[in-house]
């Protein structure tokens, strides 16, 4: 994300708020930038960040990209822009001091100075305390930008002297947009794109070998139980938990049983734009044909329900027999 008018299409609250503050020279000393991750907030304060230090703002707001502190902030050596990581698992007290004292001296470029906290609710107590003088008593021209995808964690303290700004996840659609733009096939997009919110992790999801298999082992349990569901048990025996071994890639295999079951139901209700498994079209309408409504509703309780048990430590072998076996009864 690198244009305000990106940032507009996956977060336009966002660009409203920044549009109307930069336009009219009122922004912050100090923002929090909060949401899941995936959702933009990095790419949002380095643009942001761009846009206070630029030399020739276009329409009042947007960095020109031409100037030098432009192309600094873009090649990461701008000398009054500092962005703080956390030193191993936490933001220590030391980073926060250090960068106290980088804030004391006269801007190299310019008078202005912004720094950047990435997982600040990683800080340690110490430096979240450190942090909160400086906040308290900020210098002219200084802008602090904290990002956090835990919110709840953040000091009340700090929180009541930053201006939060909340990044909502991004919609399935842009999603499988964006994948579908770097050559993703529809039917993965499609797919991918309704088990995350991060279009970094649905590219690699659409890559991985381990779930290109996984869908292909719940289709085949699908239309085991169409066709043949008397083999659906020995199936889960035999195939299914060898390969669903744990419980975090149990749960990966039960939402794409869900996906093809809620299909059922978008096809009845004459939804075909929101059918995930598009390259499955052609059976799943002749099975939206022959299963009810009510039948189809029930099968996505019930696999809701097991994914609902599988949390509450409910053996994964027996959890899937029981789900078979109600799934057959379709």
């Amino acid at each position: 994300m690198k244009t305000w008018q990106q940032l507009s299409q996956y977060q336009p609250r966002a660009l409203k708020v920044f549009q109307n503050t930069i336009q009219k020279d009122r922004l912050a000393h100090a923002y929090l930038f909060e949401g899941k991750r995936g959702t933009g907030k990095k790419e949002a304060a380095l643009l942001l960040a761009r846009s206070y230090f630029c030399e020739q703002l276009v329409d009042g707001f947007q960095p020109c990209e031409q100037c030098k502190n432009c192309k600094r902030i873009q090649s990461g050596n701008h000398p009054d822009l500092h962005v703080i990581e956390p030193d191993g698992l936490s933001i220590k007290k030391w980073q926060i001091q250090s960068l106290q004292e980088e804030f004391s001296k006269t801007g190299v470029e310019s008078n202005r100075k912004l720094y950047i906290i990435s997982d600040c609710d990683k800080m340690t107590t110490n430096a979240a305390n450190s942090l909160l003088k400086f906040l308290e008593e900020p210098t002219k021209g200084t802008m602090a930008i904290l990002i956090t995808e835990q919110i709840q964690l953040i000091l009340s303290t700090i929180l009541s002297r930053c201006q939060i700004i909340s990044f909502q996840p991004l919609a399935p659609a842009i999603i499988k947009e964006a994948l579908m733009e770097n050559g993703v096939p529809i039917h993965l997009a499609s797919l991918v794109s309704h088990l995350t919110n991060n279009i970094e992790e649905a590219h690699q999801l659409s890559e991985d070998e381990w779930f290109a298999e996984a869908r292909l082992i719940v289709i085949k349990l699908y239309e085991l139980l169409i066709h043949q569901p008397q083999k659906g048990l020995l199936f889960i025996h035999s195939q299914w938990m060898p390969f669903f071994d744990d419980k975090e890639k149990l749960e990966s295999g039960l939402d794409l049983l869900l996906y093809l079951y809620k299909d059922l139901i978008s096809i009845q209700a004459s939804l075909d734009d929101d059918v995930v498994y598009h390259d499955l079209m052609t059976m799943l309408k002749q099975q939206a044909l022959q299963l009810s409504q009510r039948a189809a509703l029930n099968h996505v309780v019930s696999i809701m329900e097991a994914k609902k048990r599988l949390h509450a430590n409910v053996h994964p072998q027996l959890l899937m027999e029981q789900l078979v076996l109600t799934l057959q009864e379709g």
